[in-house]
C-alpha cells in the first residue's frame, strides 16, 4: 500500500524535516508540497540537501485526491487553511501547529482531533480521521511525567528546559541569529509557555480530581536542535520502584527508552527517539528527558502517528542514526 501524501506549508524547518522522512518512507508516496511563497521552485532549492534526491517543485496549487494531508503552517494558521479548504470525506489530516491539541478546540466541520502523543494516546491514534500533532516541549516533559500521572503521584512540578534554535522556526528574529545564540543562554516565556495546556490536559486525563501545578521554565540554547527537560517532584517511590514504573509503562513502546545512566542530548539527536532517566535523592526525584525537536518533537512524530493511522509498523521510516559525534 503507498499512502498518497500532500504537504502544506513545505517550506520551513517541520515541512522540510517531514519531506526528507516521506521520500525515504517505503510506502509513501509525496504527491505536492504546497507552499505560496516557493511556488514553482524546486524543492532543493529551499531545502539544499534535498539535492538529487527528488525533482519536485512546490505548487500553491491543491490536489484533492490523496489519503493524507499534513499541515505545516504556522500557529493560527492551520485552522484557518481548513475552513478555505475543506478535506474530502477520504483524506485523513496530521496537524503539525497547536490549533488543535486542546480538546476545547479540536473540532472542525465533523473532524474530531485526537492528540498525537503515541505514549498516551496510541490505540486512538490507528483509528483516528485527524491527529493533532504535540508540540515538541509537551512531547519531551510528558514523556517524563505519564507513567507518574498513571500512578496518581503528581501534585506540584518544577520544570526546566532548554531547546535549540530551530525551536523558534525559519524566520529569523532577533533571538534567532547566530551572532546572538552564539554562547548565550535565555530563559523565555517563563511559566507562560504555549505547551503548558496540552501537557495539563494530558496528565489531568491519567489523573483526574487532583490539582496538578506545573511551572515550567524554558531556555533558549547555543546549539541548533534537541530538547532536554528536567522535572522535580516529590515522591515517596525508590529508585528501583521507579525504574520499573518507567519500564511497564512504556514496554511495548518503540521509541521511549529509560536509561539508568544520565542521558545527554547526542542519544537522541537526529532520531525519532526519547530517552528518559529518573534520579531519586531523598523525598525529591528528578526526571530527565531528552528528544530531537524536529523529529520525535514535530516530524518523525507525525509519521509515527501516519504509520499507526494506516496500519503500518510504528517505525516504518523512522530508524534513523544519531549523530553521536
Amino acid at each position: 500500500m503507498m499512502i498518497k501524501i500532500g504537504i502544506v506549508g513545505g517550506a520551513g524547518y517541520t515541512g522540510g524535516e517531514l519531506i526528507r522522512l516521506l521520500i525515504n518512507h517505503p510506502q509513501s508516496e509525496l504527491v505536492f508540497v504546497h507552499s505560496k511563497s516557493s511556488a514553482g521552485k524546486a524543492l532543493h532549492s529551499v531545502h539544499q540537501d534535498l539535492l538529487g534526491e527528488t525533482d519536485l517543485r512546490f505548487t500553491d496549487e491543491l490536489q484533492r485526491d490523496i489519503d493524507l494531508l499534513y499541515l505545516c503552517t504556522g500557529h493560527g494558521e492551520a485552522r484557518k487553511f481548513l475552513e478555505a479548504h475543506p478535506p474530502s470525506g477520504h483524506t485523513r489530516i496530521i496537524d503539525l501547529s497547536n490549533d488543535f491539541r486542546l480538546q476545547a478546540q479540536s473540532t472542525i466541520f465533523d473532524l474530531q482531533f485526537v492528540y498525537g502523543l503515541p505514549e498516551l494516546n496510541r490505540e486512538s491514534i490507528k483509528t483516528a480521521k485527524a491527529i493533532a500533532n504535540p508540540g515538541c516541549f509537551a512531547t519531551a516533559i510528558q514523556v517524563g511525567l505519564l507513567p507518574l500521572a498513571q500512578r496518581g503521584l503528581l501534585k506540584d512540578i518544577y520544570t526546566t528546559g532548554i531547546t535549540g534554535s530551530t525551536g523558534a522556526g525559519q524566520s529569523l528574529s532577533a533571538t534567532s541569529h547566530f551572532s546572538w545564540r552564539a554562547n548565550n543562554i535565555q530563559a523565555y516565556k517563563t511559566l507562560t509557555h504555549q505547551h503548558l495546556g496540552e501537557i495539563g490536559q494530558s496528565l489531568s486525563r491519567l489523573q483526574p480530581n487532583t490539582d496538578i501545578e506545573l511551572s515550567f521554565v524554558p531556555w533558549r540554547g547555543d546549539f541548533t536542535r534537541g530538547i532536554f527537560a528536567s522535572s522535580t517532584i516529590t515522591a515517596d517511590l525508590s529508585q528501583k520502584e521507579l525504574n520499573d514504573l518507567f519500564n511497564s509503562y512504556y514496554e511495548g513502546h518503540p521509541f521511549t527508552h529509560l536509561s539508568t545512566e544520565p542521558i545527554f542530548m547526542k542519544q537522541v539527536v537526529n532520531t525519532n527517539k526519547a530517552v528518559v532517566q529518573v534520579e531519586k535523592v531523598g523525598t525529591k526525584m528528578v526526571v530527565h528527558s531528552a528528544i530531537d525537536n524536529l523529529l520525535k518533537g514535530a516530524s518523525g512524530q507525525a509519521v509515527q502517528n501516519m504509520n499507526l493511522m494506516f496500519g503500518l509498523e510504528e517505525t516504518t521510516g523512522l530508524n534513523l542514526k544519531a549523530n553521536y559525534f
